[in-house]
């Protein structure tokens, strides 16, 4: 089964399977992930509606960044454009690319091009969804794909990208390209970007009200047998609080007077501005660990969009941010408060980053 979820049809198609399963306490899936007993993949939290100050909040940090995200969305569009010939099939990594694949598809048909857009699922350590990707591929061939997401930040996603698409590829004959495109690459591995900078992208502040009301992919053999798509929760109980579409709509205007300005150009990256990028990303999490003593990689969090993804469904034991007062940051101190989660105060903070976090250990405890 495909659907829109609470986008319009023409905006998206999720290749997602919709189930209906119970979900589990963030401390008791965090214990389980982290004492190798279950998957992430294989569990989902509740997800609930904000509160109405983060959603003020949220509300100021649209207003404040709508043009220069509107700017940068123009501008790798123009970069997509710019690579692929013919159909273009959006393959957005749900559920943080999936906000940014509508607005690339608005702006490419806005550019002329057949464009279509689809969402799939991918997971780290357990790959891409192939049955999702045969459909692409036999729907649109296998040069149209172009995959995009919201951000990176130690470049997991991208390197599981890669690996996975490689094997992919080689299983059935074909030469899809596993490159990524994003709004902001922190870590320097992806093939077109708009921005090297840690801001704040609106949609990274919400979760599922924000993405089509679908929740993160589920890969768990109760709910995804042979010939599934990867599955998903969606999520009715929060419809009265869903603003996909009024995002996406309110985005749109601004990226396309962006588009079609003069001074908007396509976006290309740097091979030498890249290695800086990765060498600085990977001296950046290994100098947490060792300040911080923490053995595992995957428990520190770069960026403030994976900042905010561990403070609204993880267990995080510690925000290090490089200035408490910066604006973009503000919803993070904020969901700190909340939680209770330990706040660092660190100027040193290494560039591009304003903020990490770090994943408590919990274990079996």
């Amino acid at each position: 089964m495909s659907f829109s979820g609470s986008y319009l049809p023409e905006d998206v198609t999720f290749l997602l399977k919709t189930v209906d399963m119970p979900p589990t306490e963030i401390e008791a899936k965090e214990r389980l992930i982290q004492a190798g007993r279950r998957h992430y993949s294989e569990m989902l939290s509740a997800e609930r509606a904000p509160d109405p100050a983060y959603m003020d909040l949220f509300w100021a940090v649209f207003r404040r960044n709508r043009n220069r995200f509107a700017a940068d969305m123009a501008a790798l569009a123009k970069g997509i454009a710019a690579r692929k010939d013919g159909t273009i099939a959006v393959t957005s990594l749900a559920r943080a690319g999936t906000p940014v694949g509508v607005l690339l598809r608005r702006a490419l048909r806005a550019l002329g091009r057949e464009v279509f857009h689809y969402s799939v699922s991918i997971i780290r350590d357990r790959g891409i969804d192939e049955v999702a990707l045969d459909r692409i591929v036999a729907a649109h061939g296998d040069g149209s794909i172009m995959f995009v997401d919201g951000w990176t930040g130690k470049g997991a996603i991208t390197a599981e990208l890669k690996r996975c698409v490689t094997s992919y590829n080689t299983s059935r004959g074909v030469a899809v390209d596993p490159s990524l495109a994003v709004v902001a690459d922190l870590a320097g591995v992806a093939a077109l970007s708009s921005s090297y900078e840690d801001y704040l992208i609106p949609s990274s502040v919400l979760n599922a009200i924000v993405s089509g009301l679908v929740s993160r992919t589920v890969l768990n053999a109760e709910y995804v047998g042979p010939g599934d798509f990867h599955a998903c929760v969606y999520y009715t109980g929060l419809e009265p609080h869903d603003i996909s579409r009024r995002f996406v709509d309110e985005v749109t205007r601004p990226m396309l007077d962006a588009l079609f300005d003069p001074a908007c150009l396509p976006v290309g990256n740097s091979s030498d501005r890249l290695a800086d990028l990765r060498a600085g990303c990977e001296a950046f999490v290994a100098s947490c660990m060792e300040r911080h003593g923490v053995a595992d990689r995957n428990r520190i969090k770069p960026g403030i969009g994976e900042s905010t993804r561990s403070l609204l469904r993880r267990v995080p034991e510690t925000l290090i941010v490089r200035e408490p007062d910066h604006r973009d940051v503000a919803h993070l101190m904020q969901l700190a408060r909340g939680r209770g989660v330990r706040v660092i105060v660190d100027p040193t903070l290494a560039r591009p980053y304003r903020a990490a976090a770090i994943i408590k250990t919990l274990g079996e405890g």
